[in-house]
């Protein structure tokens, strides 16, 4: 029979798949590269043609989420009807609803990241996300600066702040993971609500809003996210890092 010969951006499609099943199934520091290729019934020369190591395979799966995300918030962006501060209220309502939706995936994939030696990982993901959001942002800002809903001199200045407020939370969490007991995730949960309200102030304040007026987050927001991490039987146990990276 004649070899198929599939599209690279197919099979590259494809790759992702498998990972996130494999991923998501023992875990990230479980699953090997050798299970991924295996899974994926390729080469390890034509895995390597697409994905330079394991931890590229999860900076793509993040950026493939992003783009998700990106796609969830098109109607937000296209209605006539929301000004700019009620366009960005509802973006970050949207965001919101997908971090909840898809809390307890994401934790099985991205956990990882919280640890001290992926540190720099972390930050590789959070520029994957950074770009897909910044330009809306960006716009959304725009638009209010031009009609004197918000008062700024650097909208691109408030875009990189708001995608830094998720990066400055790194230390809560990873402690929270570190420590492992319920203790130290409800203290998690109570530092970050904390932050969510500082931020809140902090973007009104720059946008020139009354207090009150973003809203980052709403009632249950941060705690339905952060134990959600525990809906995934491999998120959490005593994974060791694979020999077959």
């Amino acid at each position: 029979m004649p070899r198929i010969i599939k599209h690279p951006e197919l099979r590259r499609e494809e790759l992702l798949d498998h990972a996130q099943a494999l991923f998501l199934t023992h875990g990230y520091d479980r699953a090997s590269l050798n299970d991924v290729i295996a899974a994926a019934g390729i080469s390890k020369g034509a895995f390597y043609h697409y994905f330079a190591s394991k931890e590229a395979l999860l900076e793509a799966l993040a950026e493939r989420f992003a783009r998700q995300a990106l796609a969830g918030v098109q109607d937000v962006l296209r209605d006539p009807a929301l000004d700019p501060l009620g366009r960005l209220n509802a973006l970050l309502a949207k965001s919101r609803q997908a971090k909840v939706e898809t809390a307890a995936e994401a934790w099985a994939l991205f956990e990882t990241m919280f640890r001290p030696e992926n540190l720099v990982l972390f930050h590789r993901i959070n520029l994957a996300a950074s770009a897909a959001f910044s330009p809306l942002l960006v716009e959304i800002i725009r638009q209010g600066v031009e009609d004197g809903t918000f008062r700024t001199f650097d909208p691109e200045g408030v875009a990189d702040i708001v995608m830094q407020f998720g990066m400055a939370t790194h230390d809560v969490i990873a402690k929270a993971f570190a420590g492992g007991s319920d203790a130290d995730m409800d203290i998690a949960i109570e530092t970050l609500e904390r932050r969510v309200r500082l931020y809140e102030i902090a973007l009104d304040r720059i946008l020139g809003l009354p207090d009150g007026s973003i809203r980052i987050g709403e009632p249950g927001y941060v705690r339905a996210v952060m134990t959600a991490r525990r809906a995934n039987p491999s998120v959490g146990t005593d994974a060791r890092p694979s020999k077959n990276r």
